[in-house]
């Protein structure tokens, strides 16, 4: 089976995509005197794009979640970000904050998948991205652990709307680069699709035609790793016939949550026609639905295109990659693990697969070795890591890290 991106399917964290959507400040929240006050009531700073933004490209790295990762500074200091257009207000981890030293003042509580999350602010002179420059303003602050990005290490930021929604963002997946343009630049043609910024959340919103329902507003969000996410009323609305589905679990800032997930045959963004689409389908009552959204678009569905966001000129514009359409990797073993430095904790055991079927696996199994080879720090970028989507009919020997052996034969099964 040839390996491609999402990695998250099969693959390192075996379809289980990571929800970072932190949308909007809530009641607040008692963390601190004076009250709390939250980021939409704070000073906003002035944003400066530099003449040649063109050319400030930021080179990035796809985490095992699906997320953009990159470099950028805060106050002159270098950290590591995630492009996360679900996000309202740029999260600072509040690690990095503690580390650095920097007076947290109480910031009220935002909406997470998952639930509730306390979050506070720091103030900060300068915050630097590629062609993009913000004096003044600040961060909110929250716990960002490493399930965030299906990796070992957990990231410094989320980059949301308040950075980026006044301008064009050009993401070059397959480049694995992004940049920053003047709203209104179309830099390659495409499948154009509405775009805008949601009033009330403050986050990237467009719409998505699933079989016989138009599902809107789809929040669009490059921090969320899965494909596309429906509500069940969506779900049910699409009407759609002969999909097989099974279950996966997501990770938010707030908590983890089960879905359902099938491969549909085809649907519409816009003007564009994808075809052989992952959808996660959340339970009655879910984010989206607590949030008054039909769902999400994510970035396991937009790595397969050359991607411009631009609310501003209410567009979003989509252009294929090779292999756009083609069928995505999908779990035949029926195990959703995460990746810690020498081992992999399973997740979720997916219902209907071969590891439903057989005796004793369960979340919290411990996975030391597959076929003998042992988990190393880079599992997530070598071969190793494809055996959960590996090929029918083959049986994996899978050393435990209590000491026992227990074999799995991979099947097709949704």
């Amino acid at each position: 089976m040839a390996f491609r991106r999402p990695d998250v399917h099969g693959v390192v964290m075996a379809l289980v995509p990571i929800l970072l959507s932190l949308l909007g400040a809530g009641a607040p929240a008692a963390l601190a005197a004076p009250p709390a006050l939250p980021p939409a009531s704070r000073a906003p700073g002035v944003m400066r794009l530099a003449p040649d933004a063109d050319a400030r490209w930021v080179s990035f790295d796809l985490t095992p979640g699906n997320q953009i990762r990159f470099e950028m500074t805060v106050d002159g200091r270098a950290l590591t970000a995630i492009l996360d257009t679900g996000v309202s207000y740029s999260v600072l981890a509040k690690r990095y904050a503690e580390a650095a030293k920097l007076p947290i003042a109480a910031g009220g509580s935002a909406a997470a998948i998952g639930g509730a999350v306390d979050i506070g602010w720091v103030a900060t002179r300068e915050v630097a991205l590629g062609g993009l420059v913000r004096t003044g303003g600040g961060l909110s602050v929250a716990d960002l652990p490493a399930i965030a990005t299906g990796s070992a290490r957990p990231v410094d930021l989320l980059v949301g709307r308040d950075m980026t929604g006044n301008y064009a963002l050009d993401i070059d997946y397959a480049a694995r680069r992004f940049r920053l343009l003047p709203s209104g630049r179309l830099p390659f043609r495409g499948e154009s699709a509405p775009l805008a910024i949601s009033r009330e959340k403050r986050v990237y919103i467009g719409e998505v035609t699933l079989g016989a329902a138009r599902l809107r507003p789809m929040v669009v969000d490059t921090g969320d790793g899965s494909a596309i996410t429906v509500t069940s009323e969506g779900w049910r609305a699409a009407r759609l016939t002969g999909v097989r589905t099974t279950t996966a679990i997501s990770f938010g800032l707030a908590g983890s949550v089960v879905s359902t997930i099938g491969i549909v045959p085809a649907l519409a963004v816009g003007q564009l026609v994808a075809r052989n689409v992952e959808v996660r389908v959340e339970p009655v009552g879910g984010f989206s639905e607590a949030i008054g959204a039909a769902g999400r678009i994510g970035s396991g569905f937009l790595q397969n295109y050359r991607v411009l966001l631009d609310p501003a000129a209410g567009r979003m514009v989509l252009a294929p990659e090779a292999g756009a359409d083609e069928p995505p990797l999908r779990s035949t073993s029926g195990l959703l693990v995460g990746v810690e430095p020498d081992r992999l904790r399973v997740l979720h055991v997916m219902r209907g697969g071969p590891a439903a079927a057989a005796a004793g696996w369960r979340a919290g199994d411990l996975i030391c070795t597959i076929d003998g080879a042992p988990i190393t720090r880079d599992y997530a970028i070598t071969p190793l890591a494809t055996w959960s989507a590996g090929e029918p009919g083959r049986t994996v020997t899978l050393g435990m890290c209590d000491g026992s052996i227990r074999k799995l034969t991979l099947a097709a099964f949704y």
